[in-house]
């Protein structure tokens, strides 16, 4: 049986499987229809993220703003499809708005050799460029169902974010932590700077949230913010 196109998380957001649970994409609708999508996935995953609006009755016209967590390929590989669809930019953090519009992903962590050998044969280009419409700040909340509030986490790249629905106590950490198997950290060299990956992802113990939502890995609706201090705990004594 075909997976399901989206999943409901809270009354008008949704969690969009784009490779099965392992990488998702995110639906914010408000009461007048206004569409937000963040994270449009790999680069076949843009014609998935257009599916997954009609799956919930909307259309691409609906879509009024877009959002990336960070400039990845594995986030905004969809982009640009998603983008000539809606006719719309993108919201990223400043840190993050020159490699949204190189298409190019930020560099890697080179006290790691496989981050050395990964920057070594980067040719500069990993998805297609899109267009940035805003540059968003640590802190910002945008117009979105009541209010989404930006949470800048930087090291996995500089202007990675996390994202908190305070109306609903929602919170989507990006790849501040995956939860692929198990709560962990993302892949070492893949990130801009692991050390600081490690630090910021502390304010994800700090926020209130009753659900968290990973770009990688499925949902946690069971006390999620004591699994991720209590994470978060471990990893300091590790």
């Amino acid at each position: 049986m075909a997976p399901a196109p989206v999943v409901a998380l809270v009354p008008g957001i949704w969690r969009i499987p784009l490779v099965r649970d392992f990488v998702n994409g995110f639906i914010l609708r408000d009461d007048d229809g206004q569409v937000t999508l963040v994270d449009m996935g790999l680069k076949p995953s843009g014609p998935k993220v257009i599916a997954a609006l009609a799956a919930i009755g909307s259309a691409p016209s609906e879509v009024t703003r877009l959002v990336l967590t960070h400039a990845h390929p594995d986030h905004a590989g969809g982009a640009a499809h998603v983008a000539a669809a809606t006719g719309r930019g993108f919201d990223i953090h400043a840190s993050d708005a020159a490699y949204a519009r190189e298409g190019s992903s930020p560099p890697r962590d080179r006290s790691f050799l496989l981050g050395r050998i990964f920057d070594l044969l980067s040719r500069g280009q990993d998805f297609t460029p899109v267009p940035v419409e805003r540059e968003l700040a640590d802190g910002d909340v945008l117009p979105v169902v009541g209010g989404l509030r930006v949470v800048h986490t930087p090291g996995h790249s500089p202007g990675h974010i996390s994202l908190l629905h305070e109306p609903t106590r929602l919170l989507i950490t990006g790849d501040a932590i995956f939860n692929v198997r198990r709560l962990r950290w993302p892949v070492r060299a893949f990130c801009t700077d692991f050390a600081m990956t490690k630090r910021t992802a502390a304010v994800l113990g700090e926020l209130d949230y009753d659900l968290a939502a990973f770009t990688h890995g499925p949902e946690l609706r069971d006390h999620p913010r004591e699994a991720i201090r209590g994470f978060l705990a471990r990893e300091r004594l590790a």
